[in-house]
């Protein structure tokens, strides 16, 4: 055995390399399947920290994934997503033969079998020594860490040792670990459940009907978390096949809760052809209520007051109020605050059980709209600081999605560029178009004057835009060529316009604000990649605090807000800040490394420091969400990393990046 081994171990070494080149293609996968254009190989090269070279050779070995199909395209502008991206995404099962897969494997045949394992026989099962299982097994232990679960063992045999709700549990984790399940894809499920009793169609036919019965019931289904909770339904479906259901539950059910759990219980006779007893009936019908159903807005309030402990009510109402004081936002009215009441009661709920509700959106929220990710940051903080609940990202998310249905219902656009209409009078021409205009742009442009002389006073024309169907006597950007008559792709080039204009406003602000605020004795270009997170932010906050901006406590309260939640709010920018605004005057640290530097779950090349202070609050909002949408941009902060050697050169670049 021992000689297999030796024999086995520079195939080991080259699966490690595989593993790490699988890591790469898939990040590339993901950015190519969530860039709207065409990525050149720089980029990508850039992103992944490897050479262009590198690039097309993991390419190629994504063509290869799925058969008869093209996952990425090349061109001349370089790479994009290809019809089979999505199917190549879903096929990354864990590669066999690497420790992730023995891991995995391991972790089944522990949760399934009735008698302890033999290390030395599992080692033959699976082709590898007994020295190798040992090593896998200490990743188990890991592994199962903190379910409830544990690894026993004597001799050679071991064992878990729990309840059947730490099996779930840890068979829960296995899967996420496995597909993510961010979407509905029966079929992964089944891959690592096994088909078993129960196919992939059957729980395709069972969610449509638990939506459609949902509905009866009188309630709104979250699309959002469905994936996840069907996961439980079918570990629970599994489960019981094998003849492991859960312990009876309490007696005495709220009515709700009953009328949920014979749903379930009627569903699962139907499509699987097992019922559920009383123990698996109550954490289904529990699980339904806290993730998937929520009560029509007409009966939220008399759910809630039904419901909610009167100390949940009241952490919520004083988090909202601090949120809406400190950011100087509206966070009023009882629709949104019962809602987002009963969401946290729902949320006290699911983490007694230790059980997250998963948020596929988490990600596009954050870099999307930093400000109300920021809004739910604080809120959690304080509902975590009054209930004693522990929040993670995706439940954080969630609040992000209240407080924004919340903002946008009172958000303003702004005033709308406004716009001079160019025709020279015949008939009711001008009229016509000025009516086609109004009809197909709505709000997005204000026409303020309609010129019909053939020779206007060109540059008395002083709108954001002229709209002409005649030739000017010099081309601009304000200066939009249409015809009299409107097609689909005139309407998309003035919408193009007047979307420019409005970035170059909001941008413009961002400029007025980062020359105020950033200083060259805040400027650090050569961040270590590897120090960490908690490093780099003690180091630019060190900065600030010789600036006299802050002092070290307000350090600590930004790695504290950091531990809340990643501050990579974009894939190259990291923004950690303290949530409280005491800083002696607003000021701003940069931070720029060559190698992408691990973040949260992101790696970014750039991270900005930010501390407000009181007499700053209203610019909070500007600074920082454009400053995100800034450096959204890959090809930009590419262009800041390169040729920001020095404080005045990234200045003069971030200017350029903004001024288009």
């Amino acid at each position: 055995m021992v000689h297999e081994a030796s024999q086995r171990r520079p195939g080991r070494l080259r699966a490690g390399g595989r593993n790490v080149s699988r890591s790469r293609q898939n990040r590339l996968l993901t950015r190519l399947v969530g860039a709207e254009s065409w990525v050149t190989a720089a980029s990508l090269a850039d992103y992944l920290g490897v050479t262009p070279r590198s690039v097309r050779t993991y390419v190629a070995a994504l063509n290869t994934r799925v058969t008869d199909g093209v996952v990425v395209e090349s061109g001349a502008l370089g790479y994009r997503a290809g019809p089979a991206a999505r199917a190549a995404q879903q096929e990354d099962a864990v590669e066999p033969g690497t420790p992730r897969a023995r891991l995995h494997q391991l972790v089944r045949r522990l949760l399934e079998s009735e008698v302890p394992l033999d290390v030395h026989d599992t080692a033959d099962e699976i082709y590898v020594s007994s020295a190798t299982v040992e090593g896998d097994l200490a990743r188990v232990r890991s592994f199962v860490s903190g379910s409830g679960l544990t690894l026993e063992r004597r001799g050679s045999l071991v064992w878990f040792q729990g309840t059947e709700m730490a099996h779930r549990r840890v068979l829960s984790r296995l899967v996420h670990d496995q597909t993510e399940m961010k979407s509905l894809d029966f079929p992964a499920l089944m891959r690592v459940l096994g088909e078993g009793r129960v196919g992939a169609d059957a729980y395709a036919r069972f969610k449509a009907d638990l939506v459609e019965a949902l509905g009866r019931l009188g309630y709104f289904v979250n699309e959002y978390a469905i994936a996840d909770v069907l996961m439980h339904v079918a570990i629970a479906a599994d489960r019981i096949s094998r003849g492991r259901p859960l312990t009876t539950g309490v007696a005495d059910l709220r009515g709700d809760a009953v009328a949920v759990g014979e749903v379930l219980d009627e569903l699962a006779i139907r499509h699987f052809g097992i019922r559920f007893n009383e123990g698996d009936r109550e954490f289904l019908s529990a699980v339904v209520l806290s993730r998937l159903a929520a009560p029509r807005l007409e009966s939220v309030q008399a759910v809630a007051r039904e419901r909610v402990d009167p100390r949940v009510r009241q952490a919520v109402q004083d988090a909202c109020d601090a949120a809406a004081a400190e950011f100087l936002v509206d966070l009023s009215g009882e629709d949104f605050t019962w809602r987002l009441v009963l969401h946290v009661q729902n949320l006290v709920e699911r983490v007694a059980d230790e059980a997250w509700s998963r948020n596929p959106l988490t990600r596009t929220l954050k870099a999307s709209y930093p400000m109300i990710f920021e809004v739910a940051v604080y809120i959690a903080t304080r509902l975590q600081e009054r209930l004693g609940i522990p929040l993670v990202d995706e439940e954080i998310a969630y609040i992000a999605m209240h407080v924004g249905a919340r903002l946008e219902r009172n958000r303003s656009d702004g005033s709308p560029p406004t716009a001079t209409i160019v025709c020279p009078g015949y008939h009711d021409l001008d009229s016509l178009l000025r009516s086609s205009l109004d009809r197909s742009l709505g709000r997005t442009i204000q026409v303020v004057r309609v010129e019909t002389r053939a020779d206007p006073d060109w540059d008395g024309l002083d709108t954001d835009l002229v709209l002409t169907t005649i030739a000017p006597p010099e081309r601009n950007d304000r200066i939009v060529p249409i015809p009299l008559f409107l097609t689909d792709a005139d309407v998309e080039r003035v919408h193009t316009a007047a979307m420019r204009v409005r970035r170059i406003r909001r941008l413009a602000r961002l400029r007025a604000e980062l020359e105020k605020y950033f200083a060259p004795s805040s400027f650090v270009r050569d961040l270590d990649p590897d120090a960490g997170e908690e490093a780099i932010i003690r180091r630019l906050g060190a900065h600030l605090v010789a600036e006299g901006v802050i002092d070290d406590s307000y350090v600590e309260r930004t790695i504290e807000r950091e531990q809340m939640s990643s501050t990579a709010f974009t894939d190259a920018l990291a923004v950690p800040h303290a949530l409280s605004m005491t800083a002696s005057r607003t000021a701003i640290a940069v931070g720029m490394a060559d190698r992408p530097i691990p973040w949260g779950e992101s790696r970014v090349q750039v991270v900005v420091m930010v501390a407000f202070s009181e007499s700053d609050r209203a610019a909070f909002q500007t600074v920082f969400e454009q400053l995100v949408e800034v450096f959204s941009e890959h090809d930009s902060v590419q262009r800041l990393v390169h040729r920001g050697t020095d404080f005045p050169a990234f200045l003069d670049e971030l200017v350029a990046v903004i001024d288009g």
